[in-house]
């Protein structure tokens, strides 16, 4: 895990100091080591997080002939099977790191190896002889790339703030990626809130020369072809291979490593899988808050910590923590994304930073598995509407209101985005009822001034969302909505999860987000993946026989919510978005309306995002539009 920058293309003599600048803002990325590499066409700068070969995996990592140069963010899991096939192929290796692994299969099988590669990544590899070189991400987007294009150059690195250091670029907010926010706490495709920079998407590389693009291609995306012969046995038999696989690969580490424990299915799986990898128990790293049961999953936490008798960290974040953290976490985040899950995440990953260098956790698991509450309120919409018109335009892929009936009273708790939901436009067609379902912006027209409002798009926004929705070659509501997640959910809480584990230099590793795994559960036949209405229902047949059933069997599913309706009543987090919300600036904006801003905290429901998105979107504009960082 490390931190990236160059530039391509032709190098102007500031260039140099601006790479200096880059690596200085990425320290946090990478506080083990630095290094530059220079060519006409190129400049490269690197920060490094050592975990794998430390003495010896330093970068960029330059061929022995000097034509060849690779700078690297991430870990490739699989690199010790692919180092002894490129032995048996002629290639001579120094080091024992992944570095070197990725730098000779790049000259041996160019962007044909990427498909090869099990791991998370983001590089820049150059020939210095041809000039061509290729930015790539890994498949599912886990480690960050962004760039941007002016006179004559292309300027590339992990984060945005580091982009920012270059005077070309312009800092103007974008307002087409902003009304996106805005509508569902996070950005479609390539865009950012800033105008000039796009993020590579995921399984994404550019190929080009000097500041160039001559092809930028996606080089795998999980195909929802439905494997109708294989039986319900192969499969979870299948997939419970794959996970411990994938886990074992993902221990391999040459320094200490532990886990994230929610005490949720999805973290509790890789918890006891890695225990059982490594052979000897691990350290588990757990949040909770002491404002009630409904903040508190500790039990389950310790459930299995018990189970696996091994040590179990745990941080009990508090309001006044919240106030000084978020404007720090708002800088580190580049641009707001997801729910406040981030501070206690933060909070968690600093506290994991005290014991271990690398930690494995439990992201994906829903949107591959299909693990949201909303995914069954979609469902019993469209039983509903089979049963009524006595017609399934699934076919085989829905599953039956009869089924789903026992499982109903999973949904006590989301009676108000039920009835949101069911307020209109029942029984429409299936990404018109996904996308209101998950607009988070139901309320949009009393919260903006009339200005901004003159300028929401709702129809570009609308384009954008069924592209995306629309997009896979199946019948299937869940494949259909779980495919969206995975593009776009889940790139954003893996922002997170990169930002709070980089900021306190920790590695993450996220196991579930294997393409083997996703490619298999993407051909399953869309009822073992929703049987009965269960949510994960194939995952849970899958580690039955290695979870206790107080956690397999959990139905009071939590999330990491943050009492935010708690703090607004008053105290240092009342006081603090008060501050921010309804200061000079804010007013002065003309974003939102101050007068809702006041109701709203008075009148917030719980787990409500109206007032954290407007607060995030007030302290992004303070941090990075009004000043430089």
């Amino acid at each position: 895990m490390c931190g990236i920058c160059g530039v391509l293309g032709s190098i102007a003599p500031s260039d140099p100091d601006l790479v200096e600048h880059m690596m200085d803002t990425l320290r946090h990325r990478g506080p083990d080591g630095e290094g530059r590499w220079h060519s006409p066409t190129g400049l490269l700068g690197h920060r490094r997080l050592a975990i794998i070969d430390v003495d010896h995996g330093h970068q960029p990592m330059v061929s022995p002939d000097g034509r060849y140069a690779l700078i690297f963010n991430g870990e490739i899991y699989n690199y010790l099977e692919l180092r002894q096939e490129l032995i048996r192929k002629g290639v001579k290796f120094r080091t024992f790191s992944d570095t070197e692994v990725l730098l000779n299969l790049l000259i041996h099988d160019g962007v044909a190896g990427l498909n090869r590669l099990n791991g998370m990544f983001a590089f820049c590899w150059i020939d210095s002889h041809s000039g061509e070189w290729i930015l790539a991400r890994d498949p599912f987007g886990i480690k960050p790339l962004y760039y941007h294009q002016r006179n004559g150059r292309l300027v590339f690195a992990s984060e945005i703030k580091a982009l920012l250091k270059d005077d070309a670029l312009n800092s103007q907010a974008n307002w087409g990626a902003l009304q996106e926010y805005l509508t569902f706490q996070f950005t479609l495709g390539d865009k950012t809130l800033f105008e000039d920079v796009r993020k590579l998407a995921p399984a994404t590389y550019l190929r080009g020369r000097g500041a160039e693009i001559l092809e930028e291609r996606v080089y795998w995306t999980p195909s929802f072809e439905i494997d109708e012969h294989h039986t319900d046995t192969y499969f979870i038999d299948r997939l419970r291979s794959l996970l411990e696989e994938s886990v074992h690969l993902q221990i391999r580490s040459d320094v200490p490593l532990g886990t994230y424990l929610s005490g949720g299915l999805d973290s509790s799986i890789i918890t006891v899988l890695a225990a059982e990898a490594n052979g000897n128990p691990i350290p588990s790293f757990h949040g909770r808050f002491a404002e009630g049961r409904q903040y508190d999953e500790s039990p389950y936490a310790r459930t299995i910590s018990d189970h696996l008798r091994a040590p179990l960290h745990t941080v009990t974040p508090t309001a006044a923590d919240f106030a000084e953290d978020l404007p720090r976490l708002i800088y580190m985040m580049d641009e707001p994304t997801a729910g406040p899950g981030l501070f206690p995440q933060y909070r968690v990953s600093r506290l994991a930073s005290q014991h271990v260098k690398v930690v494995l956790g439990g992201q994906g698991g829903d949107e591959i598995f299909g693990g949201y509450a909303r995914y069954l309120i979609a469902y019993l919409e469209q039983a509903l509407k089979g049963a009524i018109f006595q017609t399934q335009e699934e076919g085989q892929h829905i599953v039956s209101l009869a089924s789903v009936v026992k499982n109903l009273p999973l949904l006590q708790s989301y009676t108000p985005l039920m009835q949101h939901f069911w307020s209109e436009g029942l029984f429409g067609a299936m990404d018109a009822r996904y996308m209101r379902m998950i607009d988070r912006s139901p309320d949009l027209d009393s919260f903006l001034t009339r200005d901004a409002l003159d300028r929401i798009d709702r129809s570009a926004v609308s384009t954008a969302f069924c592209e995306i929705f629309n997009q896979p070659q199946t019948h299937s509501y869940i494949n259909k909505m779980t495919h969206f997640d995975m593009k776009t959910l889940l790139a954003g809480l893996l922002q997170v999860e990169d930002r709070v584990s980089m900021a306190v230099s920790l590695e993450s590793r996220v196991p579930f987000l294997d393409t083997r795994i996703v490619n298999l559960v993407a051909s399953m036949p869309p009822r073992l993946k929703f049987e009965a209405g269960t949510a994960k229902h194939v995952l849970k047949q899958a580690m039955q026989p290695k979870l206790p059933d107080a956690v397999l069997s959990r139905t009071n599913k939590m999330g990491f919510p943050v009492p935010l309706t708690e703090w607004f009543k008053g105290g240092p987090v009342r006081d603090f978005i008060g501050d921010v919300l309804l200061s000079r600036k804010a007013r002065e904006r003309g974003l939102f309306k101050p007068e809702a801003m006041t109701r709203a905290l008075e009148h917030e429901v719980p787990f409500g995002r109206q007032i954290w998105g407007a607060l995030c979107i007030e302290l992004w504009h303070q941090t990075f539009i009004d000043q430089q960082p």
